[in-house]
């Protein structure tokens, strides 16, 4: 028996020494294939950015960054944080940092005439951040943006970490590749605004989440307060991080026995989060609570005129413990929630919005391959799910649905880019279907021509729309013009104006007949002047009238014409959508962008 025995080990060690090559063979393998997915998944980051940058070096700004650049300085170099209040710091922090370098010209005293923290006041400061800048009007609109670049590819890292520790390194390139090429997230991962900010704080949320699900220690439960933080500084739709928080430490603590974990230390870690986010967004502040102004207080009457005095009560309670104009930002979107928004769709005009919004103008906003991929893999996950109840596949799938539902209650349609927190799961799902037709056994031929034929579709259609990422639509879009499907920043949102400037320029023309977004502030500084369509008084007397008119895409669909007085009366609201029709059944001498469209006036 000691013989027999003698002889197993001695076959096993032969054995081992057969296996232990093999097994440091395909550990190598595995090595060496996790460096080149992480140099694929930065050569894909580093193309995006290129053409990011390639693009904020030939685009002016947008009608937002108008306000949201000044807004970014001052908040940093002054801690002034009253100038757009009714978005939180996080991008206005990011932006600002190059300009502590440029050192931009600030506003004198003469120009702020206006009471403190009045509109007119914030406006004060906008306008004469630009005007006291004039040479600096470029250097001021790249720099501000490069910091917006460099938060988009934190994004992409973050969507190949979390791909890559939930389905594997193949499928975290393949989700970064549709990532880095999706036309929407090219054209706002290059805006001073809060959309592409509010996609990275959702998906850290989530990240941070997960790992606190499966690790729940005081240190995971203070970078899950952190992370809530980082989304609440984001924007204020990540409030909708406290409910989910809520909802999942309501859920320990009803399991708390089956999970190991006491309800003393749900209780705990469940305040350790709160404060760890209410530390975040005071930092973002400077720690600073100042008392409310008398502009505030009467604007909170003005807007909530049923409930001003509980409300202004509530808010100075709260400004002892958030900064006040965090907390009037909040109360800012409830009544611009509550107001609406005019927007445009198919035809149809509203300042509520409609329920089916935004599946529609994703579906017309996206490119097809990535369209096709994000529905397939709903699907696919969806009935992996009921079948296995993997949890992988639920932590994709719930934070899309979460948005998803929010985002419907919302009366501000006036974009796609309000629905990209709901992207990165759908980034992720597609990449790990991709991955699994090229594994298929069965198919894998069919697989992986499928996989790459939906990526060289992805690659030609952001091909196709640069530089125009902003205004892309895809083949869906097609029977009819684009600002006839959607407005606002779907369709126009100011950053052509540079290159409408240099059209005229060429031509001699310096003046503009003019109704687009930004032409009243960007269009001087690259030497046209905008003469207002819709203000006789802009029109000055004894000059010959301009040779061009230019009207801006969301201008044609109508929703963004301003209201306005016909023959000394308040136009009805048929006449204010219809303003430009006229020029809708126009042919056009140029169009910029698929933005502003130029028209020559006959006979000057």
């Amino acid at each position: 028996m000691d013989e027999s025995l003698k002889q197993e080990r001695e076959l096993a060690g032969g054995a081992a020494l057969v296996f232990e090559p093999r097994r440091a063979l395909a550990a190598a393998r595995r090595w060496t294939f996790a460096r080149w997915a992480e140099i694929a998944c930065a050569a894909l980051l580093a193309v995006a950015s290129a053409q990011m940058l390639a693009v904020i070096a030939r685009k002016s700004i947008t009608v937002d960054e108008i306000v949201m650049i000044p807004a970014a300085y001052y908040h940093l170099a002054a801690g002034d944080f009253q100038l757009i209040n009714e978005h939180p710091p996080l991008s206005k922090i990011v932006a600002a940092v190059p300009l502590l370098f440029i050192q931009p010209d600030e506003a004198r005293p003469d120009q702020i005439t206006a009471p403190p923290n009045t509109p007119d006041a914030k406006w004060a400061y906008t306008a004469s951040f630009w005007e006291n800048n004039p040479a600096l009007f470029d250097s001021i609109s790249f720099w501000a943006r490069v910091p917006m670049i460099a938060l988009t590819v934190a994004l992409g890292v973050l969507i190949f970490r979390f791909a890559r520790e939930t389905f594997g390194t193949r499928a975290a390139v393949l989700a970064v590749a549709l990532f880095s090429l999706e036309p929407t997230v090219l054209a706002h991962g290059r805006v001073v605004q809060t959309d592409i900010p509010a996609t990275l704080g959702y998906l850290l949320l989530f990240v941070a989440l997960r790992r606190y699900s499966a690790e729940r220690t005081a240190r995971h439960a203070l970078w899950l307060g952190c992370a809530a933080g980082i989304a609440l500084l984001s924007k204020f739709s990540m409030l909708l991080a406290g409910p989910v928080l809520a909802a999942y430490f309501l859920a320990l603590l009803w399991r708390a026995g089956h999970r190991g974990q006491t309800r003393p230390t749900v209780f705990r870690h469940a305040a350790l989060v709160a404060f760890a986010a209410l530390v975040v967004v005071n930092a973002a502040y400077f720690f600073r609570h100042r008392p409310l102004a008398e502009a505030d207080i009467e604007w909170i009457q003005k807007s909530f005129p049923s409930s001003a005095g509980g409300l202004t009560t509530l808010t100075n309670a709260l400004s002892h413990v958030l900064p006040a104009d965090f907390v009037l930002g909040i109360l800012f979107q409830i009544w611009h929630n509550g107001e609406g928004h005019n927007a445009g769709l198919f035809g149809m005009y509203s300042s509520k919005g409609w329920w089916y919004y935004f599946p529609v103008a994703f579906a017309l906003k996206t490119t097809l391959p990535f369209l096709l991929l994000s529905l397939a893999s709903l699907v696919w996950a969806a009935r992996a799910w009921l079948k296995t109840r993997d949890a992988r596949l639920l932590w994709l799938l719930a934070p899309f649905a979460i948005y998803t539902a929010f985002v419907h209650f919302s009366n501000i349609d006036i974009g796609v880019r309000y629905y990209l927190p709901a992207y990165s799961f759908l980034f992720i799902l597609a990449g790990a279907l991709l991955d699994r037709l090229l594994r298929s056994r069965r198919a894998r031929r069919a697989g992986a021509f499928a996989a790459a034929a939906l990526l060289c579709w992805v690659a030609v259609e952001a091909a196709r729309a640069y530089p125009d990422h902003m205004t892309y639509m895809n083949q869906l879009a097609s029977r009819a013009p684009h600002w006839w499907y959607l407005s606002d920043s779907n369709v126009e949102w100011g950053d052509d104006v540079r290159s409408l400037a240099g059209y005229l320029r060429a031509r001699g023309e310096t003046r503009v007949r003019g109704s687009f977004l930004c032409g009243y502030m960007t269009l001087r500084h690259y030497g046209v002047e905008y003469v207002d369509m819709l203000d006789d008084a802009d029109e000055p007397a004894g000059l010959p009238a301009p040779r061009y008119t230019a009207v801006g895409a969301s201008y044609l669909n109508g929703s963004t014409v301003p209201e306005y007085e016909l023959d000394g009366r308040d136009v009805t609201e048929k006449e204010r959508v219809n303003t430009f029709d006229e020029y809708r059944r126009r042919k056009p001498e140029k169009i910029f962008g698929g933005s502003i469209y130029l028209f020559r006036e006959d006979g000057r």
